[in-house]
């Protein structure tokens, strides 16, 4: 009997210009239930919004794709530069099933990482190499099943978070569902506010017209209105049964019209009548307020595993807004005032992807 051949895993670069390779990822990505942030579309998204390239490694035996590991070029004078899987999403990482395929495709990265000049790869998400840096205990993630119908959706939420929710009813706030040019200048009006307020440069305008580009099917902006005046809004993506509100945030005058509470209420609704069966309310630093809020909702938090390797002699790359050394910069930020922080702000969050 003749011995089984050994077929080695290749591992090439991904040309984005060829739409034809795109769209074997993307096929891959679904067959695996990866990540929104797996897709190419988000990378290409990333690069229209931000102008970081675009970049990812497959990983084929035979010609068959056995993994995929989607890769942002982050190059910022403030931040450093390094290889990041993905640019500005909360997930990523190598996605692969069998530990060879895993392997070639970190050996790869870290390759190309060496040969680019950047300091890292990091990977937010997904099967992380033997030897690499690897923690689960800064982040973590809420989801929970949509419930059955819109008075089953509000009791599904704890008690005292419900009765903010009444409370944002009984203003009477006007709630648009779009995707179109008032839609974007109200997010863009509420989510730098809010952002300001918490000491964080806002990103580039034009990474969420993009995002709203590339996903033209599966994302929209939920506002929350007072009048005339949009109090709280939220941009969301629909992907693999699961409504995600990324970027979400109000005003000051959002938090005694309970505008915030309202917005998730309503865009939980709204998903479950778009046919989605999952909230993803996203990850947040652990410990921090917005992790309180959101087990006050009644989502459980699950550690994200991330991981990373650094280039020797090189520095990690630190963008944790809750590290130390920003506690002064932060605070700063808080007092700019919004033109002011508008116009600074693109310029340095390009860095954060």
């Amino acid at each position: 009997m003749n011995a089984p051949v050994k077929t080695a895993e290749s591992v090439r670069q991904v040309d984005f210009r060829d739409t034809a390779d795109v769209r074997r990822i993307d096929s891959f990505v679904a067959e695996a239930c990866a990540s929104l942030f797996h897709r190419p579309a988000w990378l290409q998204a990333v690069a229209a919004g931000s102008g970081h390239r675009a970049a990812g490694l497959v990983s084929e035996r035979l010609g068959v794709i056995t993994g995929w590991l989607p890769l942002t070029e982050v190059r910022s004078p403030l931040f450093g530069k390094a290889l990041v899987s993905s640019g500005f999403g909360v997930g990523g990482g190598i996605c692969a099933d069998h530990p060879a395929s895993v392997q070639a495709l970190a050996d790869a990265a870290m390759e190309r990482a060496t040969r680019g000049g950047f300091a890292g790869v990091e990977l937010r998400g997904g099967s992380i190499p033997q030897g690499w840096d690897k923690w689960s205990d800064k982040h973590c993630g809420f989801e929970r099943p949509l419930a059955a119908d819109d008075e089953a959706e509000l009791l599904a939420i704890p008690r005292k978070a419900r009765a903010e929710v009444r409370k944002g009813l009984t203003f009477g706030h006007r709630v648009t569902i779009g995707r179109g040019r008032d839609d974007r200048a109200a997010h863009y009006a509420c989510y730098s506010e809010s952002v300001r307020n918490l000491g964080t440069p806002v990103f580039p305008r034009k990474l969420f017209a993009a995002m709203l580009d590339g996903f033209p099917d599966s994302s929209d902006i939920l506002t929350v209105w007072q009048g005339e005046t949009p109090l709280a809004s939220v941009l969301s993506f629909y992907h693999d049964g699961a409504v995600m509100p990324f970027w979400g945030g109000g005003n000051h005058a959002a938090r005694p019209a309970r505008a915030n509470e309202l917005m998730y209420y309503e865009l939980m609704l709204h998903a479950r009548r778009k046919g989605t069966t999952r909230f993803d309310f996203g990850r947040s630093k652990t410990g921090s307020g917005p992790f309180s809020f959101k087990k006050n909702w009644g989502f459980e938090p699950v550690p994200l595993t991330y991981g990373a390797w650094t280039a020797p002699g090189a520095p990690p790359r630190n963008i944790d807004p809750t590290d130390a050394s920003y506690s002064r910069k932060i605070e700063l930020w808080k007092k700019l005032p919004l033109p002011v922080a508008n116009t600074l702000g693109p310029w340095i969050a390009r860095g954060l992807a």
